[in-house]
């Protein structure tokens, strides 16, 4: 199959209500767990490879290039995006790669900024004809998710999206990057108030779907409730990479003369192979 389009496979699922999971990508083992994942479901999903996965593995190209071998491959819908890119540079690398979509993030910016540098950074990538998530609100350590002042505001989502022609927006509704616990409160009617403030704000006339960040740390019924109030893309990275984590300790502690290291990445594989896939039921309101 070839490589999906994120752009194709948001507005299917807001047309029908549901969400689109989107994973994070580590390693060539969680692309290929992620891969497995969608097609066990029978279900689409976007692979998610990180400015900090970039710099990890030396540069966007090759951990880029493996997503997309294994994207391709899939007998299920799969596709590429950039996350939280900070560098306008990195777009741009994204772009020239093949990449179908990208976020860019300048939501440490103040508004001004975030708007000015969002908008020169989505024109260029329109002009290639490429999908473009932006953040608005600050969905970063626990305590400052959680505090009151730092939720987007519908009013200025609306805004924000008309000024600088993003296609999705990542908004700031109680979830935080990196928990390990699945504890966080969602503010399901302030989604569903985005939801609606965003309603045709998009190029030609569309409505831009809504990303929720950090959903790690949400309880799997709040995830539903938000998806039925209106969000679409939902990004998970710290939960799976925690099944990945756990299965590896335990390989290693039932046998300690383990070497090989196929023989402890594979359990780990498999683990967030499985978990991926009942998330992604999860947030196509399908049975699990």
């Amino acid at each position: 199959m070839t490589l999906a389009s994120a752009r194709d496979l948001l507005r299917t699922a807001a047309s029908r209500g549901t969400g689109v999971g989107a994973f994070n990508v580590i390693h060539l083992e969680t692309a290929e767990a992620l891969a497995a994942a969608s097609e066990r479901a029978g279900l689409p999903v976007i692979l998610q490879i990180s400015q900090n996965c970039a710099d990890y593995h030396g540069g966007l190209e090759p951990i880029g290039w493996a997503t997309m071998a294994i994207a391709r491959r899939a007998a299920t819908p799969v596709a590429v995006h950039l996350d939280h890119a900070e560098r306008p540079e990195l777009v741009d690398e994204a772009i020239e790669l093949g990449f179908g979509s990208v976020m860019f993030d300048a939501s440490k910016l103040d508004y001004e900024q975030n708007v000015d540098l969002t908008a020169e950074v989505t024109m260029r990538a329109h002009d290639a004809g490429v999908y473009v998530e932006a953040e608005l609100g600050e969905i970063g350590g626990k305590d400052g998710a959680h505090a009151p002042g730092v939720r987007t505001d519908p009013v200025e989502a609306r805004a924000f999206v008309e000024a600088t022609g993003v296609d999705a927006l990542a908004v700031a509704v109680g979830s935080s990057h990196a928990m390990t616990d699945r504890t966080a409160s969602l503010d399901i009617e302030l989604i569903a108030r985005l939801r609606d403030a965003l309603r045709g704000a998009g190029r030609t006339g569309r409505s831009v779907p809504l990303v929720l960040h950090g959903s790690s740390g949400v309880p799997d019924a709040t995830i539903a409730d938000a998806v039925r109030a209106g969000m679409t893309k939902i990004n998970v990275s710290t939960h799976l990479n925690g099944c990945f984590t756990k299965a590896v300790r335990e390989a290693l502690a039932a046998d300690e003369k383990l070497v090989d290291s196929r023989k402890y990445l594979a359990p780990a594989r498999e683990a967030v192979a499985e978990e991926a896939a009942r998330m992604l039921r999860l947030f196509a309101l399908a049975e699990n």
